[in-house]
């Protein structure tokens, strides 16, 4: 029989304290507890790891060598394993080429759909096109004048890899003597030898005609022949035209010139405009491929422009002061001469704030003017003066950037933005592929649809098919159903199909593999998921749970590692690891169903469910009639819907709304960007907006986001907060190190002097194994030290420089404790509740969490000047109710010090403790985009068509017990 549950014996990895624990199969299981104490050893690098690593040893040798092994984790024992998923929070990809579309393999399907069943229109007319017929084409050939010469072509191999050895002797036997290669004409006894990895273009050419009364029906059988070897399709290439055309010929609105090459198809061609698809197959609808890329931005769907906020960052400066950044960076005095002519020909000042030119002038310069100007220039030898025309900076700028090398000294692309290719509109297609519609959109229209908008129309889309197209089309049609309802059940309705995957965040990414999932049907697998609730407003939560109890009830073990009290109500087991952080974590505290929990004396899980411990809802509230204001004016990015928004200064203010709301669009990509332009000098286009208003009323700005605080195995918290830099200086200075003349670098593991040289200052050696994974060990030299014995000899307290690395932040807080430069940076990580994370720990292996609290650590070491504006996205990923209520403790400390706090958060414990809510909504993507609510917590519950303010209301203490406060309350008010 199969055994009932996965039983662990002996767990030892990371802080685990050799636990032992039954986990129910075919059971929604969640793994909770405070942060650091253990949930991710026990579910992902114990139980994961070694269900991962057991399948993965049961497959050859030579598939093994494309998959990563798992080491085999620190523990005794694991039986009743089954083969497993790990669903994580990191990004899909990073790659512009991957879209929401191309990750769920809804844009897969729909390329299938749009060649079997779309329809040609031309782009000239707007009517469908209809199929060529080898009369059709000798017609039309027929309309140039006699003695034009063709070269009649089949196109035999298209974009193939190959040396095609085999075909040439074929076509060669059949009687075929030339043949155009790649764009070249050979004859048949030269033939150049292939390259088989590289994409080819074989023509042959089958006749080489001169029009004339007297061919007959030689044109007529050429064609004919073309279109039976090329399966439809010929390539007619103008070698010349008669001696009186001068190298082109009319026909109906178009010329066409010498050596040009007409593309005719016995599939479609528009016999107004010429246009004409040579075939429609999956291929052409692919912006990956060269048959489907937009030629003129490759695919991507954007292009690089100059913007003139960036050309001209300060428009109080005049063109003799520099207003033109990068030209004051590149020959200035030549520059300046250029603006004398042109200020002399157009009747305007260089001295002249630039803001202060008229438009006209502005337009001048930065695009040019068609007159033709006296430019004055002089050097050291002689003077003298040129006519023409003025190009514009902006053209001068994309010439430069054109020809510049890496020794030019000036950065041209700091000056430039992404917009969308103008080509092709952003759709990243070439028109060909978008003349192609179904139901009167082009797949480019589909993609930009969001996923509730494309179900909707694919649900009403059989009703304007045929017969015969819905005949074809009903697979096609369910297998993108499918996809779109499994990303609805998940609470993705808001995401459009053609986003970038490397926009979406954590939360977004793996609800997308849990999509993707549920929709290959396996059973008997075990599920290990990271928080799938992070990102997601409570209103959306009972999609997740309901999907997480679908997979569960598809016969699969579901291993969710998760602080949402919501999921914890409706699992059917909890584990409680902890009890506490780091080396005083490790335990199973309890573990049974949510009732078990909450009674269970020790567990602060436990204590939170039960009510019994709780974060309490301040007794009075910061007044927002007292303070400063920033305003956001007629924001209208994405789907923000020209809206004008209050943000106080000197508060709490939390940022509500369900996901896809435009909470982000409005804080990070216009509010954070605009102003970090102005104060910082950075260089991001922000979202679109009329303007901002108040900025004078702070000094500093600090995004504090989830990415990673380093991208290499070098990078630790220790090095982040500049505390290592403090210790080396410290190190530097005992007494030893004095004695044997040792620099701050000799106690760096990043150069060469101090550090072990065998790793280089890894601490592990890379052996490769060929058809194996690489395998990690520890170096023998320094047996993971990181250093050279000379440097381990030099101590303070009778540590080592790699033994202070290996300590946690509390330790280090506890043996630093006399340096206070030391101290203090190490408090703050403890303040944020990140005491149990090793200093010296790889940057690589943060969570998007944890590396967001060292970096508000990093800040809280600075020191504090008020009037700074922190912007937070989501702090509260990652943490158990007990480490929320110390970080809000920290975060309104900050607050208290005349700093403004701007935090986005779903987190009813978070929202119900700030000053100000603004809440974003009503619902996601375009139903989204509006301020729904603001003012006071307690003022949002009031207001019907806020989502937020319905699940807020029951975080909230009733109005009538507020009011019977004490007089304690009073006094804090009137204090703040």
């Amino acid at each position: 029989m199969e055994p009932k549950f996965i039983s662990i014996k002996g767990a030892r990895e990371n802080n685990l304290k050799n636990v032992d624990v039954d986990i129910p199969k075919n059971s929604l299981v969640v793994i909770t507890g405070p942060s650091g104490s253990g949930k991710s050893s026990l579910a992902f690098e114990t139980i994961y790891a070694e269900g991962q690593r057991r399948y993965v040893e049961s497959l050859s040798s030579y598939a093994r060598q494309f998959l990563n092994l798992q080491e085999k984790p620190d523990v005794d024992s694991i039986t009743g394993l089954s083969p497993a998923i790990a669903i994580d929070q990191k990004t899909t990809s990073k790659n512009p080429r991957s879209t929401v579309g191309t990750v769920t393999e809804i844009y897969d399907y729909l390329r299938v759909l749009f060649a079997r069943v779309g329809i040609v229109y031309s782009p000239a007319t707007g009517e469908p096109i209809q199929s060529q017929s080898a009369s059709d084409m000798v017609k039309k050939l027929r309309q140039f004048p006699d003695g034009t010469k063709f070269y009649i072509c089949a196109p035999v191999i298209r974009g193939q890899k190959g040396e095609h050895v085999k075909e040439f002797l074929e076509y060669k036997k059949a009687g075929y003597s030339r043949f155009k290669i790649n764009g070249e004409l050979y004859e048949g006894d030269s033939l150049p030898k292939l390259d088989k990895n590289k994409k080819n273009e074989i023509e042959i050419v089958v006749d080489r005609i001169a029009l004339s009364d007297d061919i007959g029906n030689r044109l007529a059988d050429s064609i004919e022949t073309s279109l039976r070897l090329a399966d439809g399709i010929l390539h007619v290439e103008v070698v010349s035209f008669p001696q009186e055309c001068n190298g082109k010929f009319k026909i109906g609105e178009n010329f066409i010139e010498e050596k040009q090459i007409l593309v005719m198809s016995e599939k479609f061609s528009c016999p107004v405009s010429d246009f004409t698809l040579e075939e429609i197959e999956p291929r052409i609808f692919s912006f990956n491929s060269p048959f489907g890329a937009c030629r003129a931005c490759d695919g991507l769907g954007t292009e690089k422009y100059f913007n003139i906020d960036l050309v001209v960052p300060n428009q109080n400066l005049s063109l003799a002061d520099g207003a033109i950044l990068p030209w004051t960076r590149s020959n200035p005095r030549y520059y300046r001469q250029i603006m004398e002519s042109l200020a002399a020909h157009f009747k305007f000042s260089i001295t002249t704030p630039f803001k202060d030119l008229s438009n006209e002038v502005k337009h001048m310069i930065m695009h040019g003017s068609n007159d033709e100007i006296q430019f004055t220039f002089s050097d050291d030898f002689r003077k003298y003066t040129v006519a023409r025309k003025f190009a514009g900076v902006m053209e001068d700028l994309s010439k430069r950037h054109d020809e510049s090398d890496d020794d030019s000294g000036v950065d041209y692309e700091k000056y430039q933005n992404l917009i969308a290719c103008r080509v092709c509109n952003g759709y990243r297609l070439r028109e060909a592929s978008l003349s192609v519609k179904i139901y009167d959109k082009h797949i480019g229209e589909v993609s930009r649809m969001t996923v509730l908008e494309a179900h909707e129309w694919f649900s009403d889309l059989s009703k304007h098919l045929t017969k015969t197209q819905n005949e074809i089309a009903t697979r096609v049609i369910k297998e993108i159903k499918e996809r779109l309802t499994f990303l609805l059940d998940v609470g993705l309705d808001y995401l459009n199909l053609d986003r970038s995957s490397s926009t979406l965040s954590g939360g977004e990414s793996q609800r997308i593999r849990l999509a993707s999932q549920i929709g290959s049907g396996l059973s008997g697998v075990m599920y290990v998921l990271d928080e799938p609730s992070i990102g997601l407003h409570q209103s959306d939560n009972t999609k997740l749970i309901k999907t997480l109890k679908n997979l569960r009830d598809m016969g699969n073990t579901v291993l969710v590692v998760e602080h949402d009290e919501d999921t914890m109500h409706e699992a059917d087991h909890i584990i409680d690891v902890g009890p506490c952080a780091g080396s005083a974590g490790g335990y199973i505290v309890a573990e049974g169903d949510v009732e078990h929990i909450k009674s269970h004396k020790d567990s602060i899980t436990g204590k939170f469910l039960s009510g019994r411990e709780k974060i309490d809802v301040p007794l009075a509230r910061r007044k927002y009639g007292n303070s400063q204001k920033i305003t956001v004016v007629n924001a209208h990015e994405h789907n923000l819907k020209n809206i004008t928004v209050d943000i106080p200064l000197g508060m709490f203010v939390c940022v509500t709304g369900v996901s896809g709301g435009g909470k982000s669009t409005l804080i990070i990509d216009t509010l954070y960007q605009a102003i970090n332009n102005k104060i910082n000098g950075s260089s991001k286009t922000p979202g679109l907006h009329d303007k901002i208003t108040g900025i004078e009323n702070i000094d500093k700005i600090i995004e504090i986001d989830q990415s990673p605080i380093g991208r290499t195995p070098r990078s630790n918290p220790a090095t982040y907060i500049g505390a290592f830099n403090h210790i080396r200086d410290y190190f530097t200075a005992l007494p030893e190190a004095k004695a044997r003349g040792y620099k701050p670098g000799r106690f760096s593991f990043n150069v060469k002097g101090g550090r072990c040289e065998k790793c280089q200052g890894d601490g592990v050696l890379t052996v490769e194994m060929h058809f194996l994974p690489d395998v990690y060990i520890v170096c023998d030299a320094c047996k993971g030290k990181r250093y050279n014995r000379e440097t381990l000899e030099v101590k303070y307290n009778g540590k080592s420089i790699s033994d202070v690395l290996e300590m946690t932040a509390e330790e280090a807080h506890e043996f630093f404790k006399n340096i206070p430069s030391i101290k203090d940076k190490f408090k703050a990580m403890k303040d944020v509740g990140l005491g149990y994370i090793k200093i010296g720990q790889q940057a690589t292996t943060l969570s998007g969490g944890e590396a967001q609290r060292i970096k508000l650590s990093k800040e809280l070491c600075k020191k504090a000047t008020g009037n700074t504006l922190y912007i937070l996205d989501e702090p509260t990923t990652g943490l158990h109710s007990c480490d929320i209520k110390k970080l809000l403790e920290v975060l309104h400390t900050l607050v208290d010090y005349g700093n403004s706090m701007l935090v986005i958060e779903h987190n009813m414990d978070v929202i119900k403790t700030s000053d100000y809510v603004i809440d974003i909504g009503p619902k996601g993507g375009m139903a989204g985009g509006i301020v729904v609510a603001k003012g006071t917590p307690e003022e949002v519950v009031t207001v019907k068509n806020s989502i937020t303010g319905q699940y807020l209301a029951k975080y909230l203490p009733k109005h009538e017990e507020k009011a019977k406060k004490s007089d304690k309350a009073k006094k804090i008010a009137d204090k703040i």
